[in-house]
């Protein structure tokens, strides 16, 4: 059998960089060449068939090689490599994280006194990553029924996986470590699953996000976008919703899609992207895990879940806050990637901040603040209605636990953060009390969400707004980082 001629481009020859700019630079132009060979084979592929080839594409490559032990700067939680040896980054979409990546680039560089490496990788860049954006028609009948896998690489999902977050992968001796969480069809499929969940495109999305459960918050947070562009020292510049409708002014409309997404998204902007992202994840954890799984990969500097829970305290009344310090997990939707004996702690620095934006918000301090705010345990569970069940056992276990909240995103949210490194926080307002009769009725609940919302949202926008003002790695706790971490955040 004749063997297959696979078509590449030319390699080009690797390029030593000093400046983290032109290293950039060098990523950018070496991705655009491969998707623009990508898609100019396959219009070709299109209009005249298979002709026996096999067309292919790498994505390029960050090299450092590291050959002393010599201390770094301890206190960042990133920046640095452990020990001596070569590592590397296979990277997609360079111009979508050119901030991200000159940040990193530059540390590594001042860290170890060594140059990087640009090359072109081995891994081949799927055919579906290389087409965002292009619409794809096939005016060749024959082609449709064409086993596309043999004339273009498609994503290997054995390979991308979450065993370099998860601390299971095992890279033989030969091949370089890791710089960084994910690999680029790992960030490529996450891209992908956003703009198809959210309506918007990935670019977008700002460095600290926002998670809610309901859509009365989305309102809010569209009033709240308007009265910023209206105020020029506020530093946003515009507002993005579903379907990428972008205003500018106060005054325009954003178009309401036909159909909303499952998880929409809006994008208060900021020119270095330092502005806040809301998200409706909507109800239960396999939603909550399914975003941050996705965002993850756009490396936000934090994020803060803002909902409704059942308090579990008769002390407490509807309308109050809950900040948590704990969290109970009986979610079970991370349980493989992260067992739930792993304990998720609080980060004093976005506890403060939370603690803090209430504080400025209700103008309440210092013990005054225990009227309206409990710190304590949330339990977060997989069963929307876990109060029809036999309460011994439930109400036991809440008990033992010290809960004082329930809800069934919160702890998801908050073990992702901490399976990926990315700082976290839960802000909840209570609804309803069921253990203690309070149930939420349709009139209840329009007056509650009419005097609380408006309130809530506006301390998660503070508290994001004070977490901004941190300096580079004050907020990137080491708490988060295991033993043998990628020098990448």
């Amino acid at each position: 059998m004749e063997k297959q001629k696979i078509i590449t481009l030319k390699k080009t020859k690797a390029e030593i960089f000093w400046d983290p700019a032109k290293a950039v630079k060098r990523l950018v132009d070496d991705y655009e060449k491969s998707i623009h060979f990508l898609r100019e084979n396959f219009d070709k592929f299109l209009q005249n068939g298979y002709k026996g080839e096999r067309y292919r594409a790498y994505y390029p490559e960050i090299f450092i090689e590291v050959k002393s032990f010599a201390p770094t700067d301890s206190r960042l939680s990133f920046g640095h490599v452990t020990e001596p040896g070569i590592y590397s980054a296979t990277v997609t979409q360079p111009e979508l994280f050119e901030n991200y990546l000159i940040q990193q680039i530059s540390l590594l560089i001042e860290n170890h006194n060594v140059p990087i490496t640009i090359g072109v990788s081995k891994t081949p860049i799927p055919l579906h990553f290389a087409m965002k954006g292009k619409l794809v028609a096939t005016p060749n009948n024959e082609i449709d029924e064409f086993p596309l896998r043999d004339v273009f690489d498609v994503p290997d999902l054995s390979t991308t996986n979450d065993s370099i977050v998860n601390g299971t992968a095992s890279p033989s001796k030969e091949e370089p470590s890791s710089l960084c969480l994910f690999t680029a069809q790992r960030v490529d499929y996450s891209l992908a699953r956003l703009d198809h969940y959210t309506a918007t495109d990935p670019k977008h999305f700002q460095n600290f996000v926002l998670f809610t459960n309901y859509q009365f918050y989305v309102d809010e947070f569209e009033r709240f976008a308007r009265k910023a562009l209206n105020n020029p020292e506020s530093g946003y510049e515009s507002f993005v919703g579903p379907e990428n409708f972008e205003i500018s002014s106060s005054q325009s409309e954003i178009p309401k899609p036909n159909k909303l997404p499952q998880m929409p998204s809006y994008h208060l902007k900021k020119s270095d992207g330092n502005g806040i992202t809301l998200v409706n994840i909507g109800v239960g954890p396999s939603n909550a895990k399914t975003a941050t799984d996705h965002i993850a990969v756009l490396r936000p500097q934090a994020w803060l879940m803002l909902g409704h829970c059942a308090g579990l305290r008769n002390s407490q009344r509807l309308g109050d806050f809950v900040l948590a310090h704990a969290y109970l997990r009986e979610d079970k939707v991370l349980d493989e990637d992260l067992p739930s004996w792993v304990p998720v702690p609080a980060l004093a620095e976005v506890q403060i901040a939370l603690e803090q934006a209430v504080a400025d918000i209700t103008q309440l301090k210092g013990y005054d603040l225990k009227q309206i705010m409990r710190t304590g345990t949330v339990a977060t569970v997989d069963n929307r209605n876990w109060e029809l069940r036999e309460q011994t056992g439930p109400v036991h276990r809440l008990s033992q636990s010290r809960a004082i909240a329930l809800d069934m995103e919160s702890a998801t949210v908050a073990a992702n953060g901490y399976r990926f490194r990315i700082p976290y926080g839960t802000l909840l307002c209570v609804s309803d009390k069921p253990l203690h009769g309070e149930l939420k009725l349709p009139g209840m609940a329009s007056e509650f969400y009419k005097t609380q919302v408006s309130q809530h949202l506006s301390i998660g926008v503070r508290t994001m707004e004070i977490l901004q003002e941190m300096p580079l790695g004050r907020l990137q706790s080491r708490k988060l980082r295991s033993f043998n971490e990628t020098a990448f955040l």
